[in-house]
C-alpha cells in the first residue's frame, strides 16, 4: 500500500513484548484498518509524499493484561482492529482539536471498554489502556510523546487566594493550588493556542482572570499572576502576564 510517510521516527516497542512499529505515521485512511475517508490531498504515487509532517498524531497501546483484543474508533470510525495485549498501533494522523476515542471488544461494537473525549494539540501522543477489566480499573493513560512546550506559573498577586490554572476549559487544572509567592514546576503541554483561566483553588466554577496564549513548539513559558484582586485607588488590577523564557526569548534591546 503506498504511504505518505509523513514522518520517520525511531523504532518503538513495548518492553517484554515482541511488537514494534516501523516509525511511519499513517495519514488519514492509509492504515489497513482505518475506515476514515482518505485525505484527498495525499499523493497516490508510491514513495514518500512531499507534504509536511502532521501537526497531530496518536497511537494506542494495549496494556491491560486481562482485556481481550480490541478495536479503536475515532469519532465513531474504526481506525484499528484486533489490537492484542502488549502491542501498540503505529501513529495515526489526526486533526488538532477534540476527538472521541472509543475502545471496544474486537468485532463487537456493543461492548465498549472505554470511551472518552480528548483534546489533542499539536503534538504526538500515546493513549495507553492500563488496569484490569476484572477489577474495573481499566482506564486510558495519555502521554505526550513529542511536540510539547514547557509552561510554569508564578503567583504574584498579594491579595489573591491560592489558584488553579485551567487550559481550554479542561476538566483538570494544569497547575493546582498555587499560593501567593509560589512558582510551579514546568509542566509539558502540547504546542497550541490556549485560553488560560485562573480560578480559586478547588472552585472550578469561578474564573477570576483569563488570557489567550500561543505556545509554540519547543518553547518554555511563564505565566505571572500580578496585580490586586480587589485593587484600591492606584493599584493595578489582577491580570496575567506571559513571557517566553530562556534562549528562545527575543533580545531585550539593551
Amino acid at each position: 500500500m503506498p504511504l505518505s510517510r509523513r514522518r520517520t521516527l525511531a523504532a518503538l516497542g513495548i518492553a517484554g513484548g515482541t511488537a514494534t512499529t516501523s516509525g511511519i505515521v499513517f495519514g488519514r485512511g492509509e492504515h489497513d484498518d482505518d475506515e476514515r475517508e482518505r485525505d484527498p490531498g495525499d499523493q497516490e504515487a508510491n514513495g514518500p509524499s512531499e507534504r509536511e509532517a502532521p501537526l497531530t498524531a496518536v497511537r494506542v497501546a494495549h496494556l491491560s493484561p486481562d482485556a481481550p483484543g480490541v478495536d479503536i474508533l475515532v469519532d465513531g470510525e474504526r481506525v484499528v482492529s484486533g489490537l492484542e495485549y502488549d502491542t501498540l498501533t503505529p501513529y495515526l494522523e489526526l486533526e488538532p482539536g477534540t476527538a472521541t476515542i472509543t475502545v471496544t471488544a474486537a468485532d463487537d461494537a456493543d461492548t465498549v471498554v472505554f470511551e472518552r473525549e480528548y483534546w489533542f494539540g499539536q503534538a504526538f501522543y500515546t493513549v495507553a489502556a492500563i488496569g484490569e477489566l476484572e477489577t474495573g480499573t481499566i482506564r486510558p493513560h495519555v502521554l505526550i510523546d513529542d511536540g510539547s512546550v514547557l509552561f510554569r506559573a508564578v503567583h504574584g498577586s498579594p491579595d489573591a487566594p491560592a489558584v488553579d490554572l485551567y487550559a481550554n476549559d479542561g476538566d483538570n487544572p494544569i497547575v493546582a493550588d498555587l499560593a501567593y509567592g509560589e512558582t510551579s514546576n514546568y509542566v509539558a503541554v502540547p504546542a497550541a493556542e490556549y485560553a488560560l483561566d485562573v480560578r480559586p483553588a478547588g472552585n472550578p466554577g469561578t474564573t477570576v482572570a483569563s488570557v489567550d496564549l500561543d505556545l509554540e513548539r519547543g518553547g518554555a513559558y511563564t505565566g505571572y499572576a500580578v496585580g490586586a484582586l480587589e485593587p484600591d485607588d492606584g493599584d493595578a488590577e489582577f491580570t496575567i502576564r506571559a513571557t517566553l523564557d530562556g534562549p528562545m526569548a527575543a533580545p531585550s534591546g539593551r
